[in-house]
């Protein structure tokens, strides 16, 4: 990554500092080597990794702070490292999530190689580490790295196929099985999934009191408790029971 003096946005710091610099960024594009997409048959030569390097910069993002604005034009796409992020759009002064993203996630790929603007805005939800990739610089890698593309594909289409799968799984299901499978896929190491009652509704297309009274249900069954925009797994063996896993 070409060394300079980082542009500061509001909520967001580079790693581009002081003597650490080198050492850091090589930490963190050793991770995209190892976790993006599929690392088995496609191994990152050097010369792919400082290509990649070239054309993006290391990110970090505060809660409640975006990485990009729905309406915005797309000239970046995001890999996240670490953090969970929630993707929502607004009409007039609603706002509706429309999904969450985490680690090793793809963003703002398919508007930015299109050139249309972002159809969702991107907001922190807890501290974030983010690669940021420009178009301009990202395109002549992709044409000159083949193994680099062909991670990025796969990256995609991984993205793809565990959206399709997780709609099969919670189709035909009452709420509070959705409710049941969605805290097991997205609870984090301390069990915890950082999400409001509404946003929760929104995300499973069910009215807000249908899933406070799932809630109720797997909180008197001991598998769940609530706080503020916050869901805690107590017992994950019955919320895999309820959801018939």
């Amino acid at each position: 990554m070409n060394v300079g003096t980082p542009t500061i946005e509001p909520g967001l710091t580079t790693s581009r500092r002081g003597s650490t610099v080198s050492v850091a960024e090589h930490q963190h594009f050793a991770w995209l080597a190892r976790s993006f997409g599929r690392t088995d048959y496609l191994p990152l030569s050097p010369a792919d990794l400082d290509a990649l390097s070239d054309a993006g910069e290391y990110v970090e993002k505060y809660p409640g702070t975006h990485l990009f604005r729905e309406g915005e034009i797309a000239r970046h796409a995001y890999v996240i490292e670490k953090g969970e992020l929630e993707l929502y759009r607004t009409t007039g002064t609603v706002k509706r999530v429309v999904t969450r993203a985490g680690e090793g996630t793809v963003l703002g790929d398919i508007a930015m190689f299109q050139e249309e603007p972002y159809i969702s805005s991107a907001k922190a939800l807890t501290p974030v580490r983010a690669f940021r990739f420009d178009r301009a610089k990202l395109l002549p890698v992709l044409v000159k790295h083949p193994v680099v593309t062909l991670r990025w594909l796969v990256a995609g289409l991984s993205q793809l196929e565990a959206t399709q799968r997780r709609v099969l799984r919670l189709m035909h299901r009452t709420v509070k099985e959705q409710v049941a499978e969605m805290l097991l896929d997205d609870a984090d190491q301390s069990g915890e999934v950082r999400i409001s009652q509404g946003a929760l509704a929104t995300l499973l297309g069910a009215s807000r009191q249908t899933v406070n009274e799932a809630l109720a249900d797997l909180k008197e069954a001991g598998a769940a408790e609530t706080g503020y925009r916050l869901i805690r797994v107590l017992d994950a063996g019955k919320l895999a029971t309820i959801a018939g896993r």
